[in-house]
């Protein structure tokens, strides 16, 4: 009964983890819709940087999810596979920066539109929250929780084997009707 909520919130969270890849790998072409950009600030602009901070890392959150959500065997694999794309989405900019320096390998520069919600500078804060930091992170907890989850199920179901086999092992030896118990 334990094992079953914990496989139910382990798949919310798999499902999770697939919708804040999507926002990390779509947020680069679909935010200058909403003056919500990095230079090139063109819907659909293909750069390097792109690829690099931005698809490859949410490629990695979606396969994560998809296999925390669908596989016992592989969801501890897809969980450490989604904080691997969550890491780099929050290291991978400055780690470009310093070990690529000169090779175009670069997020852009924030780039506040003039009909965004909010100013330039609070733009300007929102942006690598919203493009990298904050997703990176938010991805990383729900990757851990899922990981945690999937340790504790996997005990829970270990334990609840042991507990029936040593029940059964009672059964066999004083039998079911001094025992007490009836299956």
């Amino acid at each position: 009964m334990a094992s079953q909520s914990l496989a139910y919130r382990g798949r919310v969270i798999g499902v999770l983890l697939i919708l804040l890849g999507g926002w990390g790998g779509l947020v680069p072409f679909l935010g200058p819709y909403f003056d919500f950009a990095y230079t090139p600030d063109k819907a659909w602009a293909y750069t390097s940087g792109r690829l690099w901070l931005s698809i490859i890392p949410a490629a990695a959150v979606c396969l994560g999810g998809v296999l925390v959500t669908v596989s016992d065997g592989g969801a501890a694999f897809g969980a450490l596979l989604a904080a691997l794309g969550g890491v780099w989405f929050v290291i991978g900019t400055p780690v470009t920066a310093f070990a690529l320096a000169g090779h175009g390998i670069t997020p852009g520069v924030p780039a506040p539109g003039h009909g965004a919600l909010f100013g330039a500078t609070t733009m300007r804060f929102l942006e690598p929250l919203g493009f990298f930091y904050g997703v990176g992170v938010v991805i990383i907890f729900f990757a851990a929780v899922s990981l945690g989850e999937i340790l504790v199920a996997r005990m829970a179901a270990r334990r609840y084997a042991q507990w029936k086999q040593e029940d059964f092992d009672r059964s066999e030896q004083y039998g079911d009707e001094q025992y007490g118990t009836s299956y």
